[in-house]
C-alpha cells in the first residue's frame, strides 16, 4: 500500500509546477510526518516571535536564532535547503532572510 501511495504522489507531483512550492515539496521528499510539520512550525513560529522581539530591542546579530533553529531542526532536514526553501515560497520571509544573511556571512 505504502508503494502505491508513494506513486501516486508523485504521479500528482509531476502535474502540479512543485518549483512554485520548494518548501512543500521538500517535505514530501523528506518524507516528515504531519507531527513532524507541525513541530517545524511550532519551532519557526517560536524563533519568528523571538527576531521580533529582539528586533525591537535593537539588537543586530541574530546567530544565536539561527543556531537554535539549527540545532533543534529534524534531522531529516537540511538546515540550508530547508531555509531556502521556506524564504522562496514565503515563510517567515524577514527571518528566512536573516538566515539567509548569516549563512552568506558565515559561507555556511
Amino acid at each position: 500500500m505504502q508503494d502505491k501511495t508513494a506513486f501516486h504522489l508523485q504521479l500528482i507531483m509531476d502535474l502540479i509546477d512543485m518549483k512554485k512550492y520548494p518548501f512543500k515539496k521538500l517535505l514530501i521528499e523528506k518524507d516528515l510526518s504531519e507531527q513532524e510539520y507541525k513541530d517545524l512550525l511550532q519551532l519557526l513560529d517560536h524563533l519568528n516571535f523571538e527576531y521580533k522581539e529582539q528586533k525591537e530591542q535593537g539588537l543586530l546579530d541574530y546567530t544565536s536564532l539561527l543556531i537554535h533553529f539549527v540545532g533543534m531542526l529534524n534531522e531529516k532536514l537540511s538546515p540550508n535547503e530547508t531555509i531556502l526553501a521556506l524564504q522562496q515560497e514565503g515563510y517567515y520571509k524577514e527571518l528566512m532572510d536573516e538566515f539567509i544573511f548569516l549563512l552568506n556571512r558565515y559561507n555556511l
